[in-house]
């Protein structure tokens, strides 16, 4: 049986390399996918390039709109160009810079993901520092609403930022993974809104990413206990074989652009090896159906700027917050869990 098995995987792999299709493959019980493009595998992921129109009315036309949507569907990640000002990413880079330092200086104690070199940071939860077209980006809920259903729930608001090493420091990498490290629904439910604050390349940590993995193995494919610290690993052997037929990259991603990723995409942290602070905001929404309990918590002042986007018709989200005083939100907000201690499933 084991021989026969081994030769049953091989064959399949075979025919995936032979004729280049973006199918399932049945591999001892398993399966991985593989994102086509022009005949060939796809690595680097589509982008869009929003028009000054577009960005300046926060609205893709409809080419710009089924082509976004599309890659999402097909690879499961798609990045849109020119959709956010670099003076307002600036002011927020400047300040969560001076944060990912302090918490750099708690090691061990700190909020990483799987090693130092990568922490979970959020942006401070206050008024002069939330700008609407970098958390509720009209484009990037045009996207989650077309895929998801309308008035998507974001009910996660934090930030991944690539360290330097410390003097004699070591850069490491993640091992790959998947943010759905729990039983999930196999079409999507949950998509990560990324804004890096500068041009995120290979050189200060760009995300390797595995395009086409969204559909893939589920929870059968992963090691680690679901919450725990290294959690949602994906499993040798399925690495190999998605290598085999298409490697992961680990793109440029120009400033100002935003990122939209499913949730059960494989991907992987990776050292930054420049001397500066590499942070991307990371927001979740989840489709209306989708019954995840968590909560955002926000500084007071926050409430108008919502209440006003929500009266003129321009946010487009449902938004569950706990209010709290400016003075607790400023006390508390670097004092968050990591990514896997967060739970993003659903109740029964």
């Amino acid at each position: 049986m084991g021989r026969k098995n081994t030769s049953f995987r091989q064959t399949k792999t075979m025919m995936l390399l032979l004729f280049l299709r973006c199918r399932v493959a049945s591999l001892g019980g398993r399966r991985t996918f593989a994102s086509v493009a022009n005949g060939r595998f796809r690595s680097l992921p589509t982008v869009v390039k929003a028009s000054g129109i577009e960005a300046q009315k926060g609205f893709l036309e409809a080419r710009n709109l089924e082509k976004a949507v599309g890659a999402v569907h097909r690879d499961g990640l798609v990045v849109v160009e020119d959709v956010i000002s670099h003076d307002v990413l600036n002011q927020l880079n400047k300040k969560m810079v001076q944060d990912a330092r302090v918490l750099q200086g708690r090691g061990e104690d700190g909020p990483f993901n799987y090693n130092t070199g990568n922490l979970q940071q959020d942006a401070p939860p206050v008024a002069e520092f939330f700008n609407p077209a970098i958390f509720t980006n009209p484009i990037a809920t045009q996207i989650t609403t077309a895929v998801l259903g309308p008035r998507p729930k974001w009910t996660f608001c934090s930030a991944n930022s690539a360290m330097p090493p410390l003097p004699g420091g070591e850069p490491s990498r993640q091992p790959v993974h998947s943010d759905a490290d729990f039983k999930h629904p196999d079409h999507p439910f949950a998509l990560v809104v990324n804004v890096p604050l500068v041009s995120m390349t290979p050189e200060n940590g760009s995300t390797e990413i595995w395009l086409g993995t969204h559909n893939g193995t589920g929870v059968d494919g992963q090691e680690g206990a679901h919450g725990e610290r290294a959690s949602g690993r994906i499993q040798e052997d399925l690495l190999a074989q998605r290598r085999a037929i298409c490697p992961p990259s680990q793109p440029v991603v120009q400033k100002g652009s935003i990122v939209i990723r499913d949730l059960r995409l494989w991907h992987a942290g990776m050292p930054n090896l420049s001397k500066e602070v590499r942070v991307m905001l990371a927001m979740i929404h989840f489709a209306p159906w989708y019954r995840n309990p968590m909560r955002l918590e926000f500084s007071e002042d926050i409430k108008p700027v919502l209440e006003k986007l929500e009266s003129e018709g321009r946010l487009g989200l449902e938004v569950p917050v706990d209010w709290v005083t400016r003075e607790e939100a400023l006390k508390t907000y670097l004092n968050r869990g990591f990514g896997n201690s967060y739970d993003f499933d659903q109740t029964p």
